[in-house]
């Protein structure tokens, strides 16, 4: 399995950005694919999720409302749509992948994933 995460890049608050995640190579069934997020000095934080299953989808509170994730399976890509940037949204962005997870708050943690992308960093200055 390989993840390509691209997409970020230096705004100003208020900005949007759009983060895409390439996918290649995941040919199990059932699987959540999403992001995290790591400021620095800061913990590795789930931001969203979406579940292969049934298109189910999951955000930390900080950016609901702000993000939106989608998924297109023609290209094997995922996106996160991030709206209205706040200087506390600054960090490298990972894309990553879990067999079996479950698309949630309790499910989506940095500990179990299977596969991540290398990162992309997002600057959001205020």
């Amino acid at each position: 399995v390989q993840l390509m995460d691209s997409g970020g890049g230096s705004v100003q608050a208020g900005g949007s950005l759009r983060l895409s995640c390439g996918t290649s190579g995941i040919t199990f069934g059932r699987y959540a694919i999403g992001w995290f997020r790591q400021a620095p000095g800061k913990e590795r934080e789930g931001v969203s999720c979406i579940s292969s299953l049934d298109g189910s989808t999951y955000y930390v509170g900080s950016v609901k409302g702000r993000f939106t994730i989608s998924s297109d399976n023609d290209r094997n890509t995922v996106y996160l749509q991030m709206d209205s940037l706040k200087a506390e949204d600054t960090g490298v962005y990972y894309c990553a992948v879990e067999q079996f997870a479950d698309c949630s708050g309790t499910g989506w943690r940095a500990d179990i994933m299977d596969y991540w992308g290398k990162g992309t960093l997002v600057t959001v200055s205020s």
